[in-house]
């Protein structure tokens, strides 16, 4: 009975630990005001706007689903995603996300050349 005990410690122990590794939890979405407001998919007119969800990046040109997440030691996410803009579709990419200095309840998302696209957070 206490190896069983113990098993199950370290398997809740390692579990922990891989959640943390992990950083950033994409469970619930993120985004700008307007991402937001478009997060079930009602389409309001806005000129900039991003939405990150567990599958994908959407902003007001292009949609972005995940193919690979990858967590780094700094606890940022380096996703790799197929995009599409206004019907093309890209080659893939790749996208870091991390915490924001400033806010640490916020993300940044950047691009593979490291422009940032915006800060997003948590949607209500």
């Amino acid at each position: 009975m206490r190896a069983l005990h113990l098993a199950i410690t370290a398997a809740v122990i390692l579990a922990a630990g891989q959640a943390l590794a992990a950083g950033i939890d994409l469970s619930k979405p993120y985004g700008d005001k307007y991402g937001c407001i478009n997060r079930n998919g009602q389409q309001v007119a806005a000129d900039k706007m991003l939405l990150l969800t567990d599958k994908e990046l959407i902003t007001a040109a292009s949609a972005c689903t995940f193919s690979d997440r990858q967590a780094r030691a700094d606890g940022s996410l380096v996703v790799t995603a197929k995009c599409e803009a206004e019907g093309e579709e890209g080659q893939p990419t790749r996208f870091t996300i991390k915490r924001s200095v400033k806010n640490a309840k916020k993300l940044v998302v950047a691009d593979e050349d490291g422009n940032v696209m915006g800060e997003v957070a948590r949607c209500k």
